[in-house]
């Protein structure tokens, strides 16, 4: 065949096959051809592209992700039919694709990752957190018989700060800090003390004023090192004996700052009673913590993804004995799932919701996903989402896909959840990646 007839009729060829793509795209059909896929490793991925043409497809690493099963590096398929990748071991791999053998049509690039299985939670947990110093959550006037004056306020501390240290001391308790102002009271000098805003370190001069009604040596701050509360478990990791809860971050809730964290426990708690929630009033679970329940675990990090930290063993109640494969959130799909939670006592119960919507996401944010309870039970029984649900594990296709965080005040019976690769990353057990979703 003449060279150029046969480029014209490449080329024509070329511009009806992307012709065809730019039809599809615009009926809503485009294909699945992301610019990077992650795989766990074992678990396979069948990529549904649907079109008419048959492509030459290469894999510079067989050893890492194999081709409908094939060892073979390069071969021809037909793109209407599903391709399986299988991934064999971690690393890199890259797939490209080509039409007529000549026309570069698509490079994928493959990160397969380490297996990665947990036991999905459900039961809810007491939080009882302590803070890496002292947190500053108002301020109160001192009289002396004189005059009112807060020295704290005039020292330049706001209310958010945490105080970690004074005179140099490092405050691990709120009783310490009464000593120290009457020391500096009684001498005459004046405290020195070191804080945290936003993240930077900062000093001032605190000088105590006496408080003639209660005869004692005030700084003029309202003060806190700890708190308490419910929540739920998400996931526990048996190989690397870590757990992850809540979804989000616990906040102070005078402040509404983050707590950062100096030491904490998670421990057993029983759901007593549930106040249901009505659109424009959230409800909430009520529970106890139990007298001789055990510590479950501790606190090391409070993120905006939850509060995590060590545990030895799968907690009582767990509908999964075993670990069972977690999920990216490129394969979650709109549509049918369930969530793992407590409504009375101690028991961890199955309940049927909607994903609704799923955002694409290239780095960590919160708001992932939104679903809507469909259980006919367990709106029954709490009308929708409640607070102390945060953390609940939500469960598609028999993997672990994320954790409700939020629910909609207007519509309790909706909400948002979290993707779980990011809890697992701030749980340290997930290696970040980068990705982009687009197709291409």
């Amino acid at each position: 065949m003449n060279p150029n007839l046969r480029k014209r009729l490449l080329g024509l060829l070329f511009a009806f096959f992307f012709c065809f793509l730019g039809t599809s795209a615009a009926e809503g059909h485009l294909p699945e051809l992301p610019d990077e896929l992650r795989l766990f490793q074992g678990q396979g991925r069948q990529l549904h592209l649907a079109l008419p043409v048959h492509a030459s497809i290469s894999v510079d690493r067989p050893d890492i992700v194999r081709l409908n099963g094939q060892t073979t590096p390069s071969m021809e398929v037909s793109l209407g039919n599903p391709l399986e990748l299988s991934p064999m071991n971690s690393g890199e791999a890259k797939l490209r694709m080509k039409l007529f053998g000549k026309l570069p049509l698509k490079t994928v690039k493959v990160n397969v990752i380490p297996d990665l299985k947990v036991i999905p939670g459900g039961q809810t947990i007491g939080v009882k957190v302590k803070s890496a110093g002292i947190l500053v959550v108002g301020h109160h006037q001192v009289s002396d018989g004189t005059k009112k004056i807060s020295p704290g306020e005039a020292a330049g501390i706001q209310v958010g700060d945490l105080i970690t240290h004074m005179n140099r001391t490092e405050l691990k308790d709120i009783k310490d800090v009464a000593k120290l102002a009457e020391q500096a009271g009684e001498s005459g000098k004046p405290l020195k003390v070191t804080y945290q805003r936003n993240g930077k370190t900062m000093t001032t001069q605190l000088h105590p004023a006496y408080d003639g009604h209660d005869k004692a040596w005030r700084l003029g701050l309202y003060i806190r090192d700890s708190a308490a509360g419910v929540g739920t478990l998400t996931f526990y990791a048996p190989n690397q004996g870590v757990y992850g809860a809540l979804g989000h971050v616990i906040t102070d809730m005078n402040t509404q700052t983050p707590i950062v964290v100096g030491s904490g426990q998670i421990l057993q708690s029983s759901v007593t009673s549930i106040s249901k929630s009505e659109s424009g009033e959230p409800g909430e679970k009520r529970a106890h913590f139990i007298k001789e329940g055990r510590t479950l675990g501790n606190i090391e990090r409070n993120t905006h993804f939850g509060i995590f930290g060590r545990m030895d063993q799968n907690p009582d109640y767990s509908v999964y004995q075993k670990p069972i494969p977690v999920a990216f959130s490129e394969e979650i799909k709109e549509g049918p799932a369930e969530i793992l939670t407590v409504v009375e006592g101690q028991k961890v119960e199955r309940f049927k919701v909607e994903i609704v919507h799923v955002s694409k996401q290239s780095a960590p944010e919160t708001k992932g996903i939104v679903l809507r309870i469909t259980d006919p039970r367990l709106i029954e029984k709490t009308g929708g989402i409640v607070q102390g649900m945060s953390g609940s594990p939500i469960i598609q296709n028999g993997k672990l896909i994320g954790a409700v965080t939020h629910v909609f005040v207007n519509d309790p019976r909706s909400g948002y959840g979290c993707f779980i690769e990011w809890m697992l990353q701030d749980a340290g057990i997930l290696q970040g990646t980068t990705q982009n979703l687009k197709a291409g």
